[in-house]
């Protein structure tokens, strides 16, 4: 019996021998989400055992700090009773878990009617698990949430969205393809140019089109501008837009060829700050930020936070906060300082949301 990555290699194989190359968007559809062999289908990719490791892992600072910004922006939609509150690719559910605890604390009476936007069978049993005290709702997208304002909250979800790709030749913007190269994929370019894609650019640039992210992100600025409340997205990404490929793949928390496992690698792109910006703009929403995540956490009082944990640790504990501290603010190689971006999308009735400038 084929192992799940090496099924779906040989189906990818098969169906670019029926009907032709296929576009990146399509090739990270099918290894993310194919309904068998799809990467999110088959495993839970985080922590040490996993693929990576998110912020959420890291500290329950995290988690707790976007339960602050919850209940600010609660209050700022007029403190209502009850309100639902949205996870976009919730994990093993420790965010929103460490979130609501917070929540419990900073708007105390409040109900939260929760609702998980999730497709992965194996992570909605571990968030069964971490938020079953809440009685979750699961949703495989956003047309099954119910009416009415929201809060809703996505961390590292538009990564992993599906992207198109093109690269500049001498006869305009070629498409980047999968294909085959004997038996094995490869990158190979549409012969003919697209007839959508004018930017200017140089000879051999290569363009990231986020058409996915962008559909979402005009859904989710309909959705708030027009039955109010607000969107908070937390992922790495880029602010000015440019040329470059940052499609990559995760295996055992080191980079691979994103061709070389389909199905038993992550796949994501970076996500492009501006573009989402400009999408949810165009249909009427707020837009707040972005900005670093360093900058928001140390906003929202991740400092102050980390302090009052200390004060109640042994060294050995104290020290595993300040690790998660740095990890979590450095600008450096090895944090999510600066990579990490932090941008809001909101009813513009609300005013400046809570630490996006």
């Amino acid at each position: 019996m084929l192992g799940a990555s090496t099924a779906l290699r040989a189906e990818i194989a098969d169906l670019v021998r029926e009907t032709g190359p296929i576009g990146v968007d399509r090739y990270m559809a099918l290894c993310l989400g194919h309904p068998v062999h799809g990467y999110y289908r088959t495993r839970d990719p985080l922590g040490a055992k996993g693929d990576f490791t998110t912020a959420p892992e890291i500290s329950q600072m995290f988690g707790e700090l976007i339960g602050v910004w919850i209940a600010l922006v609660r209050e700022a939609m007029g403190a209502p009773e009850r309100l639902a509150l949205v996870e976009l690719g919730p994990g093993r559910g420790t965010l929103m878990a460490d979130a609501l605890r917070a929540l419990g604390r900073a708007a105390p009476g409040a109900r939260f009617d929760l609702h998980l936007v999730e497709t992965s069978p194996v992570l909605r049993a571990a968030q069964g698990d971490a938020l079953a005290a809440h009685d979750p709702t699961w949703h495989a997208g956003l047309d099954t949430l119910p009416e009415g304002p929201v809060v809703a909250v996505a961390n590292e979800f538009f990564d992993c969205l599906p992207v198109r790709q093109f690269v500049r030749t001498d006869r305009g913007w070629c498409e980047r393809v999968v294909g085959l190269a004997g038996d094995r994929l490869a990158f190979g370019l549409a012969p003919e140019p697209a007839q959508d894609i004018t930017a200017p650019g140089p000879e051999g640039a290569l363009l990231t089109l986020p058409a996915a992210g962008l559909d979402l992100a005009r859904c989710l600025a309909r959705r708030v501008r027009t039955q109010g409340g607000a969107v908070l997205a937390v992922d790495y990404g880029h602010v000015r837009p440019g040329f470059g490929d940052t499609l990559q793949a995760l295996a055992q928390h080191r980079f691979v060829d994103p061709l070389a496992d389909p199905g038993g690698a992550d796949l994501t792109a970076h996500v492009d700050f501006a573009a989402l910006a400009q999408a949810a703009a165009a249909e009427g929403a707020a837009v707040h930020g972005p900005v670093d995540q360093r900058d928001f956490l140390r906003a929202m009082g991740l400092d102050a936070r980390a302090e009052r944990l200390k004060a109640r640790a042994d060294a050995a504990q104290a020290a595993a906060i300040d690790a998660a501290r740095a990890r979590l603010t450095d600008p450096g190689r090895r944090g999510m300082g600066s990579l990490f971006k932090a941008i809001g999308l909101a009813d513009p009735r609300l005013g400046p949301l809570p630490g996006l400038g």
